[in-house]
């Protein structure tokens, strides 16, 4: 994206990638699909050490910019479901696009080329590949965080940000799986498969959404979301029936249905198998034999279960990094390092983290485009 803009400016742009393939992370995303952007991404939808950062760039390359730039190419698309827009076809479309828009503007795209050396010169910079050895005015690292290593994922953008004197904030896993720990992982494990609406937790933060129980842990969208706020130790709070007051239900149920088994009476809302886990304790009772504070126990693991994932399933399922290049160090209008004249950082490479659907690739266009206008 950057490469292409910056081409159309006249600059003489080469692109450096050392997979075999360009944009296998637009090919796996939204389930091959592509999650090209969210109709409503704003800064809200982003996590930062300094929040404000990506509002300058957000503000001017929006989603629909980037839906006219589809739109030009005859891709078609769909809206999934909260401003999600999807390809309708394949997610190379949007490969081929970007691709075909390096080509209209003159750039170059270098495939399967390790960077095995980058030093700062008087004229710009020299950059040592596994082809050959060059020199540039400029330089965009643009190679995102540690997250699916299997596709090629790797450390370069930190070491060398590090490498010129910038801070890094320490990558962590984010829009990832959270793994349980072997206590709970025994008595859930026939859970496995099984989802629910439900909202989730953590401190002032809280997603709505899909929750899928994993012969691992939990994971659906409103894990995937609150995990880029968790953090190891923390416990998470879940609500399985987030629009039902179950302890009211209950305690309706108890007068006008005293004979019904609490399994029966939470089979109402959970799946049997779930709902027959969460009773598990009272398995032999009615509701007619349960005190007032049983009714709050047993209401409480449906409204506010309270669980302490061990972990996450790490950068090998995440589908973003959180982290990265400090903002601090970066002109949030260019992207450029503030003590690196030429040396720019867009994309995931950087502290902006974006929420699940489409928000982080928004801000790989909009970075994208911030940064070309400076080159």
């Amino acid at each position: 994206m950057c490469g292409a803009l910056a081409g159309r400016r006249g600059k003489s742009v080469l692109i450096i990638d050392h997979s075999d393939k360009a944009g296998e992370k637009i090919r796996i995303s939204g389930g091959g699909r592509c999650n090209f952007t969210n109709l409503y991404s704003s800064p809200k939808n982003f996590l930062s050490q300094n929040p404000h950062f990506c509002k300058s760039a957000l503000s001017r390359y929006t989603p629909q910019d980037f839906i006219e730039l589809v739109n030009s190419y005859g891709i078609a698309w769909h809206e999934k479901e909260k401003g999600q827009l999807f390809c309708d076809g394949k997610s190379q479309s949007i490969i081929d696009m970007l691709i075909s828009e390096i080509d209209a503007a003159g750039a170059k795209l270098w495939l399967g080329t390790d960077v095995l050396d980058v030093r700062q010169s008087s004229a710009g910079f020299i950059i040592t590949t596994s082809r050959q050895s060059l020199n540039c005015e400029k330089l965009v690292i643009a190679c995102g965080g540690l997250s699916i290593p299997k596709i090629g994922a790797s450390n370069f953008g930190y070491k060398t940000a590090e490498q010129f004197g910038l801070n890094i904030i320490t990558p962590t896993p984010a829009l990832v799986p959270l793994t349980f720990t072997d206590q709970l992982k025994t008595p859930l494990k026939d859970l496995s498969g099984i989802s629910v609406q439900a909202c989730i937790s953590h401190d002032q933060t809280d997603f709505e959404d899909a929750l899928l129980f994993t012969h691992r842990g939990l994971s659906g969208p409103a894990i995937l979301q609150i995990s880029s706020y968790w953090t190891p130790g923390d416990a998470l709070t879940v609500n399985m029936a987030p629009q039902t007051s179950i302890i009211d239900a209950l305690k309706t149920a108890r007068t006008n249905r005293p004979k019904l088994s609490p399994q029966g009476f939470l089979s109402q809302y959970l799946p049997a198998r779930l709902a027959a886990m969460m009773a598990s304790a009272q398995k032999h009772m009615r509701l007619a034999d349960m005190n007032d504070a049983a009714l709050y126990n047993l209401a409480l693991m449906v409204n506010a279960w309270q669980v302490k994932p061990a972990g996450s399933e790490g950068f090998r399922t995440a589908e973003v990094t959180k982290g990265g290049v400090d903002t601090k160090d970066l002109s949030s209008k260019t992207m450029q390092a503030r003590k690196v004249s030429g040396l720019y950082f867009i994309g995931e490479v950087v502290d902006v983290t974006g929420h699940l659907g489409g928000h982080n690739f928004q801000w790989a266009w909009a970075s994208a485009a911030a940064c070309a206008e400076d080159l």
